[in-house]
């Protein structure tokens, strides 16, 4: 080796030794096998809970550990909303991105004896989708998106394991006759807690499949009527509300004393299972691997001797189920996903029910379908806000009561009611930066952003003669 060449190597190889070590662990990034394989999704969506029924959105009577949990170490969506103010549509829309404007399943229409409207068979589902790119999908909770053996049954909307209640009403007691895994349908001897059964499931699907990325849609039962809860859990909190131990609630043939009571219990109980689901993500070792999102399907409901004005349901907001106020549909959500996701860490970015399906495409590199109202929110997330696409407005439709829409855009909420009586009644203006609890109408005082609003409506609302709205 000539003195030149030496020099050479004395030279480059100090440089070599620097970059080698660099290269190495960028090789093996790529091939660790938690950077390898496309990320799980668990979506647990409670059911009729409040922006305020969790300790880490203000709840005071009773505590959501796990939940508060996943805000302590994950992310706080302070701007999220469900799809819909009531179950089916909402579910509908989350299932396919579309907004409720253009949904399939619009209201809560029932099918006897059991079931409600189906989603037709031509729509393209989150499990449908995610399937493409090597996903296994099980859902464990109500579905009430079409009976068993209908188009709508979830085996036949891409589901590979279904465990809970097809029916919403036949859902709503949570001691049931029967429930449905996969295609069978399952007799109970009305002693088994059906909350505790699903819960159970979910966790043997996740256990099965840690090897496999999996989309585990979890539609918990808790805390819509009827108020139930075992005696044993409730026995506690009967003692800590004794006040209202005459009270009753009735709800699907069922008399239940002391709802509060048994409320607290409901919620105490969910919150647990929601601690059991990431304890199992961990022993698993597969919790780095794993987004877990946690919201409701939409506002508190009042039946069944539910009191949410005691247990401050709603927080500061206005509005409960059946309502487009924002205690109808603005629904506390928390994101954990260890780190990815920043701990700790508060997103106001506006985002619906509906964002999940191009959210979920874009975190397991699946093409999303091009027709969708969703956006993606993964940049969020992923703590990336100067990539995150933001859109002009939120829309909401909904046929009870009158008729309802409603629009968010940016700071400003706009909502017409007695829309089916007369389609150009007034639109209602809230600056929600100033007013979240939406006690001022400033119509009069911006008619501007009102004409965007209606605007903004006319152009969202495509007939659906299955839930017949405007025409």
């Amino acid at each position: 080796m000539t003195p030149a060449s030496n020099w050479s190597w004395i030279v480059i190889l100090p440089m070599l030794m620097k970059t080698i070590p660099l290269l190495s662990s960028v090789f093996l990034l790529f091939l660790s096998p938690s950077s390898a394989r496309k990320p799980n999704f668990v979506y647990v969506m409670v059911d009729d809970a409040g922006y305020g029924d969790f300790s880490c959105f203000g709840q005071e009577k009773f505590q959501t550990p796990n939940v508060d949990r996943m805000a302590r170490e994950g992310m706080k969506l302070t701007d999220f909303y469900s799809s819909s103010t009531v179950c089916a549509p909402s579910r509908s829309s989350l299932m396919t991105g579309h907004h409720s404007g253009r949904g399939y399943i619009r209201g809560n229409k029932e099918i006897k004896p059991e079931g409600q409207h189906p989603l037709p068979l031509k729509a393209v589902t989150i499990p449908e989708i995610l399937k493409q790119s090597g996903y296994v999908s099980g859902m464990f909770g109500k579905w009430g998106l079409g009976a068993p053996g209908s188009e709508g049954d979830p085996m036949n909307q891409g589901f590979d394991r279904f465990y809970g209640l097809n029916c919403q009403r036949q859902s709503h007691n949570f001691y049931p006759t029967h429930v449905w895994s996969d295609r069978k349908k399952v007799m109970l001897d009305r002693k088994r807690y059906s909350h505790s059964l699903i819960a159970d499931e979910c966790l043997k699907f996740i256990r099965a499949n840690k090897d496999n990325p999996f989309f585990c849609y979890v539609p918990f039962t808790i805390p819509h009527a009827a108020m139930q809860s075992p005696e044993e859990r409730i026995a506690p909190w009967r003692k800590k509300f004794p006040e209202f131990e005459k009270v009753t609630g009735k709800y699907g043939g069922s008399v239940i004393t002391n709802p509060v009571a048994a409320f607290a219990s409901m919620m105490e109980h969910m919150d647990e299972d929601v601690g059991r689901i990431l304890d199992l993500l961990e022993e698993l070792g597969i919790d780095d691997d794993t987004l877990v999102i946690f919201t409701s399907d939409n506002g508190p409901h009042k039946e069944g001797g539910h009191k949410p004005d005691f247990f401050d349901s709603n927080g500061p907001l206005k509005g409960y189920k059946r309502d487009l106020y924002e205690g109808g549909i603005r629904v506390a959500t928390v994101a954990w996903w260890p780190g990815k996701i920043e701990s700790g860490s508060t997103s106001s970015h506006i985002a619906a029910g509906w964002d999940l399906l191009p959210t979920l495409c874009e975190l397991s590199g699946t093409e999303a379908p091009a027709d969708l109202d969703g956006v993606s929110f993964a940049p969020t997330l992923l703590g990336n806000n100067k990539n995150q696409e933001h859109r002009d407005y939120l829309y909401w439709e909904f046929h009870e009561r009158g008729g309802k829409q409603a629009v968010r855009m940016g700071k400003w909420k706009g909502i017409r009611l007695n829309v089916r009586k007369d389609p150009n009644s007034p639109i209602e203006l809230y600056d929600l930066s100033k007013d979240i609890g939406e006690e001022n109408n400033i119509a009069s005082k911006h008619p501007q952003i009102v004409e965007k609003m209606e605007s903004a409506m006319k152009e969202s609302h495509r007939p659906n003669p299955i839930f017949p709205f405007i025409e």
